[in-house]
């Protein structure tokens, strides 16, 4: 399942991100973190310090690798050039999956806090004034419009802060997106205008409450999100050491704050597959893109990437990478 931690910044959405990617490794499920946040911090929540975070390798200094890798024999697709990040898998594209290994994740993923983890890369200097971050985390997208994850496998996102992450589809490739919340006006601000965003792209999202001091705080949170809160964490000195760069093994968690993640889990788990609405998605925002800038940006009409016969999942992933059948 791909699971995306979003919110306002500060709301503690990476240290979550955090709690749930070490929750699911100490149930013994495979896991595939992802750092796609415009400030890197979730190498250090799940226990790399900072000389080690800064050292990790990034999806955004290897994006033509990612790109020359997932097009594969892929007919209709003229050059790893020629991809954007909304390109959509078709038949000869190679996919990726959480467990296995291959040249992307050879070059970009890392082991820590006994999880595979992959990180955007942070909006350098160089950056200022020439450069968007969505370019950084296009390689993001790129990844899971070509990933199908197995039962009992788990792709873990912390995305950028607020609504950033509607300036591409990269929010519709959740199964689920827990918003975190703060029991304040300005953060349920943030959960409000990420449901109104989404309305009308069948995009599943829960609240969760964090930093829930006491019943003023839960009473407030109940009373502004309804039933779409699923579970809030209470006040943790685990969690106040993980905000303060201190991260703690699992297992010291609070009882309860740790069945607040089973929760999660299990609200995750109860969500149904639909790959071909997931496979439509990605073209229908492809064909977007390709019209706004793409065609322009590429010289190519991008519209003949789509693969009409080709759908995502299981299936696809055991002929992944094969030359396309002739027709």
């Amino acid at each position: 399942m791909k699971i995306a931690f979003v919110g306002k910044g500060g709301s503690g959405k990476t240290t979550l991100a955090s709690l749930m990617v070490g929750h699911l490794v100490a149930q013994d499920r495979p896991v595939l973190a992802v750092d796609a946040d415009i400030n890197q911090h979730l190498a250090v929540a799940l226990g790399a310090s900072e000389a080690e975070a800064a050292a990790l390798p990034t999806l955004g200094g290897q994006l033509h690798l990612v790109k020359d890798h997932l097009r594969g024999s892929n007919p209709r697709i003229t050059s790893a050039n020629a991809m954007i990040k909304t390109t959509p898998p078709g038949a000869g594209s190679r996919l990726v999956d959480v467990t296995g290994d291959n040249p992307v994740y050879a070059a970009c993923v890392r082991h820590v806090g006994g999880a595979r983890l992959a990180v955007t890369g942070p909006f350098s200097e160089d950056d200022l004034g020439v450069a968007c971050y969505h370019s950084k985390v296009g390689a993001v997208e790129l990844l899971l419009n070509h990933m199908v994850d197995g039962h009992d496998e788990y792709v873990v996102v912390d995305m950028t802060a607020g609504a950033d992450s509607f300036a591409s589809g990269l929010f519709t490739r959740f199964d689920m997106t827990f918003v975190v919340c703060e029991p304040t006006l300005r953060s349920v601000g943030v959960f409000r205008q990420y449901v109104d965003h989404a309305e009308g792209f069948g995009v599943r999202i829960a609240a969760i409450g964090n930093k829930v001091h006491d019943d003023d705080d839960l009473a407030f949170l109940r009373d502004q999100l309804g039933d779409a809160l699923v579970a809030w964490v209470s006040r943790s000195a685990h969690v106040r050491a993980a905000e303060r760069g201190d991260s703690r093994p699992i297992d010291l968690l609070e009882v309860g704050n740790r069945t607040v993640l089973d929760t999660l889990r299990r609200a995750v788990d109860a969500t149904p597959k639909d790959w071909h609405r997931y496979q439509q998605q990605a073209v229908d925002f492809h064909l977007r893109n390709a019209t706004s800038w793409g065609n322009d940006r590429t010289g190519e009409d991008l519209a003949t990437q789509v693969d009409p016969d080709f759908t995502l999942g299981p299936a696809a992933l055991a002929h992944s990478g094969l030359p396309p059948l002739p027709r």
